[in-house]
């Protein structure tokens, strides 16, 4: 358990250091409210000196907000010199050519802009998160009009024991979390919803959904879902009529997520979710993986379902996959091709894993991405983003 400490009215006082990233304690805090220009506290925040909110609680919304345009205004997005060089049109799905298919590489400046466009990101979330307030015992905010945080906060860090102080934007994170999975996220190749909890990747990104509901399925006798998340790739199978799915994560969060997915889908008699790193004991005719899709490090606990640092989800799916498919089974990887537009990783590159790992490629259907950025021009990996493609490689034992 980590301490933050401050004076206050000319006391030294300290509660308990909340951080979901793993960020430090501030080592400077001083007090602030209504009274601290905009100006100042980003010019403090910079210098890392951290706020502690003791005014209104809709001030310090209003305060972040004005601190977020100023990060926003005062770090201008890298902007790589050039676009990539366009890929070959995609051949039909059916064609084994795709499993070769070259990918041009981009050039060298899209790749510095991604790293850039990372530290710039990560530093502007440390700015931001130098803006703090109070939570009591209870998990209440005691300031002037806060709102009733504690079922939120509860979710969270479990039942509340003593004062702590916590970010403003982390605590605007976990109650719109809470929003979220009180409400939950449609689904189309459901029919339903599903609930994500705090920390876990909510299934926003539907082209990969869709994918694995439509693939053709080699048997519905039993189906492995590896790195389930919220489980819906799980809950797709089993609604696909596959019989038994054993569904994996490593994180307790995701493990107790798509648990109650399962359970709310009423899909418990037919879905099993354990806690394990890749695969559970045996084999099955059909195993899936959705991995990280970017071999980078993250920096928060959402970024865990985009970046897999040295492609571990990704080596160590295709490398145990042999072992865990019956004799005709089918493993299903469902990938972005955004490493291979960024050149962070090759097609050559995966290509080669595949068969390093004993795998040969029978199929690869195809989708484009429809979430917002595909088609944000201000994204600075805007040229790498509208040429990104989402596959579903159909792998089998050579």
């Amino acid at each position: 358990m980590l301490e933050i400490r401050w004076t206050e009215d000319g006391e030294a006082r300290s509660a308990r250091w909340r951080s979901e990233n793993g960020s430090p304690p501030p080592a400077r805090v001083v007090i602030a409210d209504e009274r601290l220009a905009a100006a100042t506290a980003y010019r403090l925040a910079c210098e890392g000196t951290a706020l502690l909110w003791r005014g209104d609680f809709h001030a310090a919304r209003r305060l972040l907000r004005a601190l977020t345009r100023r990060a926003d205004h005062h770090a201008p997005p890298p902007r790589p010199s050039r676009s990539p060089s366009p890929s070959p049109p995609p051949a039909p799905a059916s064609s084994p050519a795709l499993a070769s298919a070259h990918l041009a590489v981009p050039a060298s400046s899209l790749v510095q802009a991604f790293h850039q466009h990372r530290q710039a990101r990560s530093q502007r979330a440390v700015t931001l998160g130098r803006l703090l307030v109070p939570l009591d015992p209870d998990h209440s905010v005691p300031l002037r009009r806060a709102p009733d945080v504690r079922s939120a906060c509860a979710q969270v860090y479990g039942p509340a024991t003593e004062a702590s102080v916590i970010s403003l934007r982390e605590l605007l994170g976990i109650v719109g979390a809470y929003e979220w999975r009180r409400r939950g996220v449609e689904v189309p190749a459901l029919n339903d919803r599903i609930h994500p909890h705090y920390g876990v990747f909510s299934p926003v990104r539907g082209e990969y959904v869709d994918l694995v509901a439509a693939a053709p399925l080699v048997s519905r006798a039993g189906a492995f879902d590896i790195g389930t998340g919220t489980g819906v790739l799980a809950a797709v199978l089993a609604r696909r009529g596959v019989e038994r799915v054993v569904a994996t994560d490593r994180d307790p969060r995701a493990v107790a997520c798509a648990r109650d997915n399962v359970r709310r889908l009423g899909l418990s008699g037919r879905v099993d979710v354990l806690e394990a790193d890749l695969f559970p004991p045996g084999r099955a005719p059909l195993v899936v993986c959705n991995p990280p899709w970017l071999p980078a490090k993250p920096a928060s606990p959402l970024d865990h379902a985009v970046y897999d640092p040295g492609s571990r989800m990704l080596r160590g799916f295709l490398d145990g996959l042999g072992e865990h498919l019956t004799s005709e089974g089918e493993g299903w990887l469902i990938l972005s091709d955004l490493a291979e537009r960024l050149g962070l990783r090759t097609r050559a590159e995966l290509l080669s894993a595949f068969a390093s790992a004993g795998l040969r490629v029978v199929d690869q259907l195809r989708t484009r991405p429809r979430h917002p950025r595909a088609s944000d021009r201000a994204d600075p990996l805007h040229a790498a983003r509208t040429t990104e493609t989402t596959s579903l490689w159909r792998l089998r034992r050579t």
